[in-house]
């Protein structure tokens, strides 16, 4: 394929394709069963629950001066992440605020086409108040984390997964997004993956707004080795790849 080939094909990726959902089967149609709105825990794994999400951790209410003042920011001043502010933003990114049906969908701060919700969020800590340094996935449902894997080493494997970006690897806590791009596959078939690569950039300016709001920064990341970046959160990358991270710090005002 050529790079003009290449091109093309992604332009393409960019356009709205549901009218061809109309000439198709999609597994929802066909009544196949629909998956799972989280992953399942791991029987037996460490689980953290969260503090209650506070409006309290934040600093700043006026919504005018968050937007106003968002930057992506690269660099941290010291001092941890509050484990009350790191609940924060998760509800603000992925909480549940409501479950439809008997699991059907759910409602969560950011919009989702068809509520879909085809996220999982892993985060490598480093620096949070009551949490030791290790791999955790946000259990979205319970509002609570299951650890994967200890270790207070994955900042050098993450600014090299992150082809050298040492502000990733420095930071206190990196959110890292895979999808499943099932969940939205089986509702909207071939026109899930525009759908479900839109729904990532709402997740992550809701992550930059709820940042500026409790003092600290996020820089969007999409650049990075694919492949070493699912090795290291342990993903298989076809049935479940990264598509987004976002480190957090707290930054100088």
């Amino acid at each position: 394929m050529t790079r003009e080939d290449a091109i093309a094909a992604n332009r393409e990726l960019m356009k709205s394709n549901f009218p061809e959902l109309d000439s198709l089967a999609t597994d929802q149609k066909i009544n196949r069963p629909q998956p799972p709105l989280q992953k399942p825990c791991p029987g037996g794994a460490e689980t953290v629950v969260l503090p209650e999400v506070n409006p309290a951790v934040i600093a700043d209410s006026d919504l005018y001066l968050c937007m106003r003042r968002r930057r992506s920011r690269r660099s941290w001043v010291e001092g941890p992440l509050a484990l009350e502010e790191l609940s924060f933003l998760l509800w603000a990114t992925q909480g549940v605020q409501r479950i439809f049906g008997r699991n059907y969908s759910t409602f969560r701060p950011v919009p989702s086409g068809g509520a879909r919700h085809p996220f999982e969020t892993y985060l490598a800590v480093s620096h949070v108040t009551g949490l030791d340094p290790a791999l955790y996935r946000y259990l979205p449902l319970s509002h609570q984390l299951v650890l994967l894997a200890r270790g207070a080493g994955l900042g050098p494997g993450l600014t090299e997964a992150c082809l050298g970006q040492e502000f990733v690897g420095e930071a206190a806590v990196v959110f890292i997004w895979s999808c499943i791009p099932y969940r939205g596959e089986w509702r909207y078939s071939v026109a899930a993956h525009k759908i479900m690569l839109l729904d990532a950039g709402h997740l992550c300016q809701n992550l930059y707004l709820a940042c500026e709001a409790i003092g600290s920064g996020t820089c969007a990341v999409a650049a990075y080795d694919q492949q070493r970046i699912d090795t290291l959160v342990g993903l298989d990358g076809t049935d479940e790849f990264v598509v987004y991270l976002a480190p957090v710090g707290k930054v100088k005002r």
